[in-house]
This record gives structure tokens, sequence and C-alpha cells, in this order.
């Protein structure tokens, strides 16, 4: 039985503040006659900030979940032109109907593709605004008859990052904009400061992003109940593969399974040999593949090659596997790690989830995921394009984080090709002789 893990009081604002926002205004006001594809995982609060956005922007929304409300669907069936449409849906009570202030709200559009097909006539009318959404759009792609092409602007949500976080915990600007300087200039945190926000970014790791649990951890002194909120989200995920994934579900649950295990080895690289003995990469691709559709997982490929562009020089047999969110993850992992992350008893496994949250950070900053490592030497744990150079970043989760082989051997052959080298640990800000910049893990926000 889970214990009850008490931490101090919290306080909680009653709507979290979500960057992605700005990005809903900016699209309303340039949207040059596109509707908004929103994907992202479920529980990520895709159909909370639609409500929000809507509330704030338009006399009249409409909501449609094509998983709740099922009979929707027959709205699309036959002419898909747009009066047609916009008739079946206002006798079934959708409504009122008013042109130019009315938000049309698709949810969860992949259960009827017919919808995702008529955005372009509904946007070539004019009349309304439309905002399409759903966990699974990569999932159903082949039931799609025809795509809206050139009439979607797309948009990626992803669970809260940590700045988002903080503003939850009502951590005020003042303090995020002392510590962007702080990372800009490469001077340590006042370290009162840097302690504090140390133990936040603890609780970010065993609390993770999504908005319904960060809600539940900061209105619950009972981690409980934050506990058993991140099991269900993962049960639904689970749900979702026995529902969708068809018959390929076992080996989707497999590779689902085992993300924790395999970040916890000391290279991290999936194997796919420890899921099942002769395992291949034929068998398993198409099941992985589906997990990072949905949203839920993200691939970090190897590069052999220490020159841009990545894509180029990508080894698709060799990569890392990457979760969703570090709060879901390490509710999969041992009983009772959440008390010894928060107290920095442990680094092993502790290890797993830094790194994982850094993956997590990266992505979510529009960084895409790759690792350096040729013939099993040297491996490096993040490098990505930065002012035309190679930034190299490596994450330490023990005391040993001034050691580190692999960021000198990258010194040593490729200076000319490198911007910055970046060292990630629980220690604050530091510039080293050889020019390396050590960063608390927390700065991966600014990344």
């Amino acid at each position: 039985m889970q214990k009850a893990i008490k931490y101090p009081a919290k306080s909680c604002r009653n709507m979290l503040k979500r960057k992605i926002i700005k990005e809903l205004e900016d699209w309303k006001v340039n949207s040059s006659g596109k509707a908004l594809l929103i994907k992202g995982a479920r529980q990520v609060g895709k159909t909370t900030i639609v409500r929000q956005f809507a509330k704030a922007h338009y006399k009249s929304f409409i909501e449609i979940n094509f998983e709740q409300m099922p009979l929707a669907r027959q709205a699309f069936e036959g002419n898909l032109d747009a009066r047609t449409i916009l008739i079946n849906l206002s006798a079934m009570g959708f409504g009122p109907l008013i042109p130019g202030q009315t938000l049309i709200f698709f949810d969860e559009i992949q259960s009827c593709p017919n919808a995702r097909t008529a955005i372009k006539f509904l946007v070539e009318d004019g009349q309304y605004d439309y905002i399409e959404s759903g966990s699974l759009l990569g999932i159903n792609y082949k039931d799609v008859s025809s795509y809206p092409v050139g009439f979607e602007r797309e948009l990626e949500m992803f669970p809260l990052d940590f700045e988002e976080f903080l503003w939850a915990c009502s951590i005020s600007d003042d303090v995020i904009s002392l510590l962007n300087d702080c990372y800009n200039s490469l001077r340590a945190v006042p370290d009162f400061l840097h302690q504090q926000i140390m133990q936040r970014y603890r609780q970010y790791l065993v609390v993770g992003g999504m908005p319904e649990v960060v809600a539940t951890y900061l209105n619950n002194e009972d981690f409980g109940k934050t506990l058993a909120n991140q099991k269900d989200i993962l049960n639904g995920y689970r749900n979702d593969i026995s529902k969708y994934a068809g018959n390929d579900k076992l080996l989707v649950k497999s590779v689902f399974d085992a993300i924790p295990g395999q970040l916890s080895k000391q290279d991290k690289r999936f194997i796919l040999a420890s899921i099942e003995k002769n395992a291949s990469r034929r068998k398993y691709g198409a099941p992985t593949q589906w997990l990072v559709d949905a949203g839920i997982a993200y691939y970090s490929f190897n590069v052999g090659s220490f020159e841009l562009p990545f894509p180029l020089h990508e080894n698709i047999r060799l990569y890392k596997l990457f979760f969703v969110d570090s709060g879901l993850m390490c509710a999969m992992m041992l009983d009772d790690i959440q008390a010894q992350v928060l107290t920095g008893d442990i680094y092993v496994n502790e290890g797993a989830l830094t790194e994982n949250y850094v993956a997590g950070e990266l992505v979510k900053h529009g960084v895409a995921l790759n690792y350096y490592d040729r013939k099993s030497k040297h491996e490096l744990d993040f490098v990505f394009q930065e002012k035309g150079k190679i930034t190299v970043l490596e994450v330490k989760s023990g005391k040993d984080y001034k050691q580190h082989t692999s960021l000198d051997m990258a010194q040593s052959l490729f200076a000319d090709s490198i911007n910055r080298r970046i060292v990630m640990s629980g220690n604050n800000v530091e510039v080293g002789e050889d020019g390396v910049a050590y960063l608390p893990l927390y700065m991966s926000m600014f990344i």
C-alpha cells in the first residue's frame, strides 16, 4: 500500500497559467482563414485551454466532443458542404451560430474523420472560427479521406513545463526574471533562492506537468491523491492502447511499460532484446511509433557524426525513448520513490527521471532530441543546433558533475563546431576553467 507523504502547505491558483494561450490569441488575429489543430497527449489540458480562450474572445462557443457525443458524427454523413453541415449541427441543438463571433470546437476529432475532411469547406465558408483537437490524431490518420491541406494551422500542446509549474506554485515573475538573468550572465543564484527552486524542481519530478495532477497536488496535503490521479491517467493511456492499437496492442503495452526501466540503465538506450529475446525493430517499430504518434513518448535518435544537420546523420535503429511526463513516469516506478526523490536520497533511478525531465523541457521549447554516440564511445546526452553550431548538454544527477570525459572529448575533437558546453546538475551556476557552463537543472526552462 502506498504510504501517505506529507509536504509543506502549498498555494494554488484557480486557473493554471499556460503559455499556449498567447499562441491561440495570435491565431485568432493572424489565422488567415485557417482552422487551428491542437495536438497532444491526453490530459495535457487541450480542452480546458480552448474553453478558457473561447470565454475571453467569443460571444458564442460550441463544443462538440465526438467521443462523448457520437451522434454528432451524423452531421458529417452525406454531403460535406458547409451549409449542410451547419444546418445539421443547428438541428441537433448546437448554437447559437453568430457570424464572426462564434468559435466551433471539434474535440477528439480523430473519432469523426469526415469532420476533419470537412474543415476545408467550413473554413472556406468564412462565417465562424474553428479549432480541432484530439489525443490520437496521429493514430487514425488512415481513416481521413482527404486532409484539409492549406486550411489548418497545427499547434502542439504539452504538459506544463517547469516555468508554468512555478507559476502554479505562485512563484513571482520577478523571481523567474532573476533566475533568467543568472542564466544569461552565468552568475550564481543567491543560495537561499537556489535551494528553494531546487525543491520546486524535485516536486516537479514527482508531480509532473499534467494540469489535473498539478491542481490535485497543490490543493491536497496527502500525496496519495496525486498518485491516484497519475495512475488514473496511466490507466487511461493503457485503455487507449487496448482500444486503438489494434493487433499491436500487446506490443505497444510492452514498450510502454518498459520505458522507465530502460531509462534507469546507465546508457539509457532502448534495447528491444530486454523486452523479448531476438526482438527486432521490424516487429516493434510500428508499436513504438504508435506511442510517439499518440504523444506519449519522444524519440531521441543517435547521431554518429558530429555535424549538422543532424537528421541526415540519424541512426533510427539506435534511440532512447523518453516519456511524456516525469511525474507519470515516477508513478510507474518503485513504491515510495517520490519521497526519496524529494529528499535527494537516491541517484540511480533519479538519473532516469532527471534526463527524462530535461528531454521534456527541450521538446516543449521546440528543440529536437538527439544524442551523440559513435561506436559506443563517449556518449553525449543531448546535442542540438544553436546559432549555427552544436550545443552539447550533459545531465548529471549525482555529485560527480565535474567529471565529464565525453564532454572533454567533444571539445578536443570538435571545438570549432561547438557553440556551448553545458552540464546540468543540482548545483548552482558556475563556469569552469575550461569554459564549461555548470547550470542547475531547473535552468533547462530557459534553453
